[in-house]
C-alpha cells in the first residue's frame, strides 16, 4: 500500500485523547510513560465505549430476546468482526475471545495440544519466549512426554535460524514464537520459521502480544495457524484478548472449559454436544463491554494509518538509543537489527531495581526485572534489567526527559 505523503501524526493531539497522560507526579514532575511493553494507556474514546455499554445496554447475549440483549450481541459480534479484520482473518469464525494471550496459548495447548501431542514429538519455543509460551508447553510435555526443544538467540537477541533449520524436523508438531520480544524488542522472521514448520507438517503458533500495537499484522500471510493477542497491550482494556486459529483446526479440537454458551445441547444420560468455534471455547458469560472496548481501541488505533505509528515509533527508538550509547558504563541488551520500540539495558555498578525506583522520582515510569522472561536473562547473564518501551504517544521531548533523567540517577548511584 502506498501512503499518502500528506499524512502525518499529530501526537499532541493523541495525546490529549489520553488524560492520564497529563498527571503530574512527585512534586509537579510530568509523567513520562514509558511503560507500554507492559500495558498501553487507554484513550477516551475506548473508555466511553466500555461506559456507554454499561450505560445504555448492559445485558447478557446470544440467548435474550429483548432490546439489551440484541444490542449487546450485535456489539460484540461487531467486535469480533474487527479482530477478524484487524488480522486479516478469513473468517470471524475463527476468531476466539480469551482473556489475553496467556489463556490463549493456554488453550491451544490443552485442546489441541492434548489431542495431537504424543511421547516422541517435538514443540519447538524459542529462547526469547514470555513465560506464557513456555510453562503450558512444560507442562503438557511432563504429563504426555513430548520433546521441548529451544531454538536459540545470538549475542544480539536474533533468533539462530540456522539452528532452527536443524531443529524443525519430521518430529516436529508444533512451533510457538513470540512475533516481538517483549524483553529485547527483537521482530522474528514468523514467515520463514512458518514455511520451515510446514515443510515438515507442523503447525506454528504466533504469540503476539509485543506486535500488534506497532506494525500491521496479516496472519494470512504471515502462515499463521495460531494468533494470539492481548487487548491491553493495543490501547484497549485488560482481561480481554483474542486467539485466531484457522477454523479447520478449531473445528478439530475439542473444548477446554465446559458450561454454558459453548454447548448445542445437554442431556443427563446421553452427554453433550457442542457448539461450533468459535463459541465451543467461550463458556459462560465473557467479558462484553471489555470486547466492545477493545473493538473501539483497534478501531482507533488503525484509523492513525499503521505506517505512520510504525514510521513515529522508529524514530522514538532511534533516538533515544543514540542517546544512551553515550552514557558510559551501560550496555544495550538486545541490538537486533530489526526491532520495535523496546530498549532494555543495564548500568555497570547499578542495580536496575534501584534505578527504576529513582528514575520514577522524576516523573519516569519504565520497567524492570526479569520481564517474564527468566531463560532470555539466563542467557545473558543477568537476574534483570531496565525496559524502556514506547507507544504512539511518547514524544521526543520524553525520550529526551527520560534519558536525562537516568544521567542523574546514574550519578547518584556511583
Amino acid at each position: 500500500m502506498t501512503m499518502d505523503s500528506t499524512l502525518a501524526l499529530d501526537v499532541e493531539e493523541i495525546r490529549a485523547e489520553f488524560p492520564i497522560l497529563s498527571r503530574l507526579l512527585h512534586d509537579g514532575k510530568p509523567l513520562v510513560y514509558l511503560d507500554n511493553a507492559a500495558t498501553t494507556q487507554t484513550p477516551t474514546p475506548v473508555l466511553e465505549a466500555y461506559s456507554d455499554y454499561f450505560n445504555r445496554y448492559n445485558a447478557n447475549i446470544h440467548r435474550g430476546l429483548h432490546s439489551l440483549a440484541d444490542e449487546a450481541t450485535a456489539a460484540f459480534e461487531r467486535a469480533r468482526d474487527t479482530v477478524r479484520e484487524f488480522l486479516n482473518a478469513e473468517r470471524v469464525e475463527e476468531i476466539v475471545f480469551t482473556r489475553g494471550t496467556t489463556e490463549a496459548i493456554n488453550l491451544v495447548a490443552n485442546t489441541w495440544g492434548r489431542a495431537n501431542l504424543r511421547a516422541g514429538d517435538r514443540v519447538i519455543i524459542s529462547e526469547m519466549e514470555h513465560h506464557s509460551n513456555i510453562v503450558p508447553w512444560q507442562m503438557l510435555s511432563t504429563e504426555l512426554g513430548f520433546t521441548l526443544s529451544v531454538i536459540p538467540v545470538d549475542a544480539r537477541g536474533v533468533l539462530d535460524l540456522d539452528a532452527a533449520r536443524s531443529l524443525i524436523d519430521e518430529r516436529t508438531r508444533l512451533v510457538a514464537v513470540n512475533h516481538v520480544s517483549n524483553a529485547l524488542g527483537t521482530i522474528n522472521p514468523v514467515s520463514e520459521l512458518a514455511a520451515l514448520a510446514h515443510a515438515q507438517g507442523a503447525l506454528i503458533l504466533v504469540d503476539g502480544a509485543q506486535a500488534v500495537a506497532h506494525a500491521r499484522v496479516d496472519v494470512q500471510a504471515l502462515g499463521a495457524d495460531f494468533y494470539a493477542f492481548s487487548g491491553h497491550k493495543i490501547y484497549g482494556p485488560t482481561g480481554i484478548g483474542a486467539l485466531y486459529g484457522r477454523l479447520e483446526l478449531l473445528e478439530a479440537m475439542p473444548p477446554w472449559q465446559g458450561g454454558g454458551e459453548m454447548i448445542s445441547k445437554v442431556t443427563l444420560t446421553e452427554g453433550t454436544t457442542f457448539a461450533a468455534p468459535p463459541h465451543k471455547f467461550e463458556a459462560g458469560t465473557p467479558a462484553i463491554g471489555e470486547a466492545i472496548a477493545l473493538d473501539r481501541a483497534i478501531r482507533w488505533l488503525t484509523n492513525l494509518h499503521f505506517e505512520l505509528v510504525t514510521e513515529w515509533e522508529q524514530t522514538l527508538l532511534s533516538h533515544t538509543t543514540q542517546r544512551l550509547e553515550s552514557i558510559d558504563g551501560l550496555s544495550l541488551i538486545g541490538t537486533a537489527p530489526n526491532k520495535c520500540g523496546v530498549i532494555s539495558f543495564v548500568v555497570e555498578g547499578a542495580h536496575s531495581q534501584d534505578i527504576g525506583l529513582l528514575i520514577d522520582q522524576f516523573g519516569v515510569a519504565i520497567r524492570t526485572g526479569h520481564h517474564c522472561a527468566q531463560p532470555l536473562m539466563q542467557k545473558f547473564g543477568l537476574d534483570a534489567t531496565c525496559r524502556a518501551s514506547f507507544g504512539v504517544y511518547n514524544t521526543l521531548e520524553e525520550a529526551d526527559q527520560f534519558v536525562d533523567a537516568l544521567g542523574r540517577v546514574i550519578k547518584m548511584l556511583r
